[in-house]
């Protein structure tokens, strides 16, 4: 929002959502009638167009937001070396109102200029008209109207509202209020209104000028070079007919040079060329050719088939948020979804998703193209150990510190808890971490000093054996539903604690411990109020709203640690899982130690190193505590 909103600076239709769209639903019913049932002399093409001219814009943005996003997440790629926070992912988000905005005015439009109906598809004369008054009024005008947008009364009405993104995304060009995008919409109208009352526009010059619309807005605000030195060495005078990312940046860092549309050269006439923009351009593409170094990396997957739009990589505005399965919309994209699966699994490689720096430790997130579904089939183990150990051999070439292991691709079944890359790798300098120490921690910690008992249900491994441990330890009664569960804590106990193991049976326990294959009828059997703590990678279903939940071990981060503007899964913001944690610790306290396999790092010293550097515990949503 601009420091002193003026008037028309919300959009009109914010009331309605992400329902807004209902508004182009008249004319899309209207115009895919019209070309269905009239006859093939009759129909308009365009009108029938329209609406996919608007989606193609759409799919035209997040193809530049992905590509950018992940190109400044492989290495120094960025112009602007800085780090984004959820506070411009939000701004951001109503990127999607000017292609609204757009979309309406073209129907009006069609509606009143008859002129504008049975458009040709190519027309010489109208793509000849719309080049020179592009060239000429539409640059000459933006110039002067963003010159007058930086001035103190309109800057804090309107146009601050774009600058306050420092660190630019490639739909940072198209976030204004809604005055600014009015001017910008009817500016650009100029060239396409005027080959329409002159009946020479064309289908694809209305196409195209658009779409090099968003190209060019798109390319200057990506945040990395994308224009290559030999084109300006090759064909110099383009440098005054074609901006670069670095020109744009500049503008956005200065503020006070480098006003030009797409083209430079009013810059160069009216004196406001930044002096720096040629050196900066050079800088730009000397940091492209530098690999940064990666400190820690944490290894996941996708989840469900949806959460491919949560990654960073994917849809800005969902991975900004906990991962849900309410977003209506998204059922709608299935056939894509299912697409984008098949190809995944089929060729689908190990990426970079998002990168973030702390006290000096550059860490990436790399996800395995393979869903949780996949994880649960025996017949996938050999394809999934061979992808992780993949990718713990080349961030070992990469020269990585320490991997950890996220979600499943640290299941004992599959790879005993990474165990078996370390006996199949025997040189490896790499350190492999599955964080179980500070889950342990967490949960441990999670528990009131007043409780006297505690039951852990689930299923049972390492990290629920070192809990019953450390709480049978503090006194605390530890019971189970099962006989066999009841006998395995019995033999993994401490001689010395085993006084504190109650009889199976008793479900009267208000606090449990939950783990894997927890299912609904166990659910059933807590008393009301109960509170669940989980202490796996998944969070049991809330299928009783007596009861209480928590979510799976993880802590807040400190503000210190940058670059965090997308949610790890279901945690929320600025929350991140223990197992993520974990190796951040190791690689921060340079402990020289694997935790793979039955090895569990000291509970007592992780817990201690995570609060030292800022790490917090969530609190618990329970009337009787919190942590």
């Amino acid at each position: 929002m601009a420091s002193k909103p003026g008037i028309l600076t919300h959009w009109p239709w914010k009331p309605l959502g992400t329902f807004k769209w209902v508004i182009l639903a008249p004319w899309i019913a209207h115009s895919t009638y019209s070309f269905l049932v009239k006859d093939p002399k009759e129909r308009d093409l365009l009108y029938f167009l329209l609406f996919p001219l608007v989606m193609i814009r759409i799919l035209h943005h997040q193809i530049w937001i992905t590509l950018s996003r992940y190109l400044t997440a492989k290495g120094k790629n960025r112009i602007v070396d800085r780090s984004i926070d959820f506070e411009q992912v939000d701004r951001e988000s109503t990127w999607d109102d000017l292609i609204l905005l757009n979309g309406i005015m073209s129907y009006i439009v069609y509606m009143v200029s008859p002129e504008a109906s049975h458009l040709p598809l190519w027309r010489m004369d109208g793509a000849v008209l719309v080049l020179v008054l592009h060239v000429g009024p539409v640059e000459f005008l933006y110039y002067w109207f963003h010159r007058a947008l930086h001035h103190h009364f309109l800057y804090s009405r309107y146009h601050s509202h774009h600058h306050s993104s420092i660190v630019t995304e490639p739909i940072t060009a198209v976030v204004h209020p809604f005055a600014e995008n009015m001017a910008y919409s009817l500016l650009f109208a100029i060239p396409l209104y005027t080959a329409v009352i002159t009946r020479t526009l064309s289908i694809t010059t209305l196409f195209g000028y658009i779409t090099y619309i968003d190209f060019m807005n798109n390319m200057g605000h990506c945040n990395f070079e994308f224009i290559p030195k030999p084109f300006f060495s090759i064909f110099p005078f383009f440098k005054y007919l074609i901006y670069s990312p670095t020109f744009h940046s500049l503008h956005h860092t200065q503020f006070r040079t480098n006003y030009s549309l797409f083209m430079p050269i009013y810059d160069y006439i009216y004196g406001t060329m930044d002096k720096s923009t040629d050196t900066r351009y050079e800088m730009s593409l000397l940091m492209k050719k530098e690999k940064e170094r990666v400190d820690v990396v944490h290894l996941t997957h996708f989840t469900t088939l949806n959460s491919i739009y949560h990654l960073r990589l994917g849809f800005s505005s969902l991975a900004s948020r906990p991962q849900s399965s309410s977003n209506w919309y998204l059922y709608f994209m299935c056939p894509i979804t299912l697409s984008f699966a098949m190809l995944a699994c089929f060729f689908g490689q190990t990426f970079v998703a998002e990168t973030s720096v702390f006290k000096m430790l550059n860490m990436q997130t790399w996800v395995i193209p393979r869903f949780h579904s996949q994880y649960l089939n025996k017949y996938q183990r050999k394809t999934l150990n061979r992808l992780i150990e993949d990718a713990i051999l080349e961030a070992e070439k990469n020269g990585v510190k320490v991997l950890s292991l996220g979600l499943l691709n640290q299941g004992d079944k599959l790879n005993k808890y990474g165990e078996l890359y370390i006996k199949s790798n025997t040189n490896l300098k790499i350190k492999i971490v599955d964080g179980s120490s500070l889950v342990v921690a967490i949960v441990v910690n999670s528990i009131p000093k007043e409780a006297t008992q505690i039951l852990i249900c689930g299923k049972f491994n390492k990290v629920s054996y070192a809990i019953a441990n450390a709480l049978c330890e503090r006194g605390i009664k530890i019971t189970t539903i099962y006989n066999d569960d009841y006998e395995r804590l019995q033999s993994r106990i401490s001689t010395n604690f085993k006084k504190n193991l109650v009889f199976p049976g008793s479900c009267a326990a208000k606090i449990w411990l939950v783990g894997d294959q927890f299912n609904e009828a166990e659910q059933k059997m807590a008393p009301k109020g109960t509170l669940f703590i989980p202490f796996s990678q998944f969070s049991p279903k809330k299928l009783r709203k007596d009861c209480f939940y928590h979510i799976t071990p993880s802590m807040e981060i400190p503000s210190s640690l940058l670059n965090v503007h997308s949610c790890e899964n279901w945690l929320p913001r600025r929350v991140l899982s223990a197992w993520r944690i974990a190796g951040i610790m190791h690689a921060l306290e340079g402990w020289d130690v694997n935790e793979c396999g039955d090895m569990m790092f000291s509970i007592h010293k992780i817990w201690e190193a995570s609060l030292q550097y800022g790490f917090r515990p969530l609190k618990i949503n329970h009337p009787c505590f919190n942590p």
